[in-house]
C-alpha cells in the first residue's frame, strides 16, 4: 500500500486490553502506515480517556469491550475530550453489530484484525480530510448500546467480600457508594465505613455493573446512586458530592463528559 503523504505526521492511540492483541495491532499498524505516530498504548478505558484528551490524535482504535470504560464510551466521551479524533472500532461483535457499524460513521476491525482489512481501513482514514461527523457517531454509539449482550457476557457481581482489620464484611454492591484504587488492592467504600478488596481495580472493573458505576479518574470509581451533585469549576474538573458521605470526589476533566446529560 502506497503511504499518501501529510504535510504533518498523524498521530493515534491505540486502546485494547489484551496485551498480545494490542502488541500485535501496533506492530501491523507501523507497517501499514510507516508514518503514523503511535503516541499511546492503553490497556483499559480510563487511560484511553486520559490519552485522548492529552494528546488530541488524529485517530484512535479502540476495543470495545475493555475493563471499566467501554470503547463505546470512550468515544462519546472524545466527541467532547478530542472532537478531532476520528474512531476506528475494534470488535468481535457479531452480525447485528456489524450491520450498526455498515450504516455508521466510523470504521471498524474484526478481530482476529485482517491485514487486507487495516489497509483498507488505512486508506478510508486518510482520504477524508473533514472532521469527523459528531452527530452520526452519536446515533451509532445508541445504536450499538441497544444491542443485546454477547454470549457469555458475565454477570455484574450481586456481593463483595472485604476486610476491615480482621472483620470480614460480606457487603452488597448497591451499598457501595464508591471503590478507589489503593496500590494492587481495592478500597471499598459505604455511608457505613470502608474495607479493603484483595483485588485491584482493574479486575474488579469488569464485573460491575456499567450501567451503574462510571469511572470518574484513573483511580476512582463510583456508583451513580451515590451521587448527590456534581460541581464542574472553571478548569473544566468537576467535584462529586456524595449523598451519604462526606467527602468529595475529583472527576477528571476528560471523564466530566460522562455527566454531560445528567
Amino acid at each position: 500500500m502506497n503511504e499518501i503523504s501529510q504535510s504533518k505526521p498523524w498521530t493515534c492511540v491505540v486502546a485494547e486490553d489484551e496485551a498480545l492483541l494490542r502488541q500485535a495491532l501496533v506492530a501491523e499498524l507501523r507497517r501499514a502506515w510507516p508514518g503514523l505516530q503511535v503516541v499511546a498504548e492503553c490497556e483499559d478505558g480510563a487511560s484511553a480517556v486520559e490519552s485522548l484528551a492529552e494528546h488530541q490524535p488524529d485517530v484512535a482504535f479502540l476495543d470495545i469491550r475493555m475493563p471499566g470504560l467501554t470503547g463505546l464510551e470512550v468515544a462519546r466521551i472524545a466527541t467532547d475530550a478530542s472532537p478531532r479524533t476520528r474512531i476506528v472500532f475494534v470488535t468481535a461483535y457479531d452480525q447485528y453489530a456489524i450491520d450498526a457499524f455498515e450504516h455508521g460513521a466510523v470504521d471498524y476491525l474484526l478481530k482476529p484484525v485482517k491485514r487486507e482489512r487495516l489497509d483498507a481501513t488505512i486508506e478510508r482514514l486518510q482520504a477524508r480530510d473533514a472532521l469527523p461527523d459528531s452527530a452520526a457517531l452519536a446515533a451509532l454509539l445508541d445504536r450499538l448500546g441497544a444491542l443485546p449482550k454477547q454470549a457469555g457476557a458475565v454477570e455484574p457481581l450481586t456481593w463483595l467480600t472485604a476486610s476491615a482489620g480482621r472483620e470480614t464484611r460480606l457487603i452488597l454492591v448497591d451499598d457501595v457508594a464508591y471503590f478507589r484504587a489503593d496500590q494492587k488492592y481495592t478500597t471499598v467504600v459505604t455511608a457505613d465505613g470502608e474495607a479493603l478488596l484483595r483485588s485491584s481495580l482493574r479486575e474488579l472493573l469488569p464485573r460491575l455493573d456499567g450501567n451503574l458505576f462510571k469511572q470518574i479518574h484513573r483511580g476512582t470509581i463510583v456508583n451513580l446512586k451515590a451521587i448527590a451533585g456534581i460541581v464542574r469549576d472553571d478548569s473544566g474538573r468537576g467535584t462529586v458530592r456524595l449523598k451519604h458521605r462526606p467527602e468529595t470526589l475529583l472527576v477528571s476533566q476528560p471523564f466530566m463528559a460522562l455527566f454531560k446529560h445528567m
